[in-house]
């Protein structure tokens, strides 16, 4: 039991690190969720699956050109993008 809450406090602690002291890859990461979690449908990127628990593929919001462009890759993130977390002090 004193492990579980040991590990449970090392990732709170983990998760509430300045950005400034955080990896580029967790803050990509992070950047994702949010991205995802911001689009209003069921299926912003090709790894999502749809209400039927069809994977959406090519129907995803990231496949499509116009409209909502979800961050669902780390590959979709720029350095700007990293830098501009890491100002915002999240």
């Amino acid at each position: 039991m004193k492990h579980l809450v040991a590990l449970a406090a090392l990732s709170v602690a983990a998760w509430a690190q300045p950005a400034a002291a955080q990896s580029d890859s967790a803050i990509k990461q992070k950047l994702i969720k949010e991205s995802v979690a911001s689009y209003p449908g069921n299926c912003p990127c090709p790894y999502n699956t749809d209400r039927a628990g069809r994977s959406c593929g090519k129907r995803s919001a990231w496949s499509r050109d116009g409209g909502y462009a979800p961050m669902c890759y780390a590959s979709d993130i720029s350095k700007a993008d990293v830098q501009s977390y890491r100002q915002r002090g999240r």
